[in-house]
């Protein structure tokens, strides 16, 4: 299943912007037939592969009530999402953190940012953007798009206590694929 190209709008040589990513998500996010494809499941999160501009990796998610992605980021990847239905909430860090060479960090005080992206809604983000993305209805699914260029080489996921970030997982592609 495919969404919306943008391939006329970036040439296959050219790397996808985040701004065209954010672009291709919100125009997927708009297209009713796309989003009642996506299987929904009333216990787990549910995603649809699909084919993102530029050689994009691109995927659409179902949220149950209640679910959350949990703190990650994207590597070197940027990206953008955009809400279809429902409302998600996205909280990240308004820095970059270090790549590697690091088991915990204590993060200052400030960093915080939280945004709601109601139905219609989206946002890009650069390499290395620490969030996560949470559904805090406690009855409706919400389904977004989400778009990653270049495809995710890996995810990094943390646990979050207070002030202090701490890697707790390094994820493969073959691992969600």
């Amino acid at each position: 299943m495919s969404a919306p190209s943008a391939a006329s709008a970036t040439p296959a040589t050219a790397a996808p912007t985040p701004a065209q990513l954010l672009d291709f998500v919100t125009r997927s996010a708009a297209d009713a037939e796309l989003i009642a494809s996506l299987p929904l499941d009333p216990e787990g999160r549910t995603w649809l592969r699909l084919e993102g501009p530029g050689g994009s990796e691109a995927w659409l998610i179902g949220w149950p009530p209640g679910t959350g992605t949990g703190w990650h980021d994207h590597a070197e990847s940027v990206g953008a999402f955009a809400t279809a239905a429902g409302t998600l909430k996205e909280n990240s860090l308004a820095v970059r953190i270090p790549t590697s060479a690091w088991k915990s960090l204590e993060l200052a005080e400030d960093l915080d940012r939280e945004r709601v992206l109601a139905t219609g809604e989206g946002r890009a983000f650069g390499q290395h953007h620490v969030h996560e993305v949470l559904n805090e209805s406690i009855e409706q699914h919400a389904v977004s798009v989400h778009a990653y260029y270049p495809p995710l080489p890996l995810i990094r996921r943390y646990s979050r206590t207070g002030p202090i970030l701490r890697l707790e997982d390094v994820e493969q592609p073959e691992d969600w694929q």
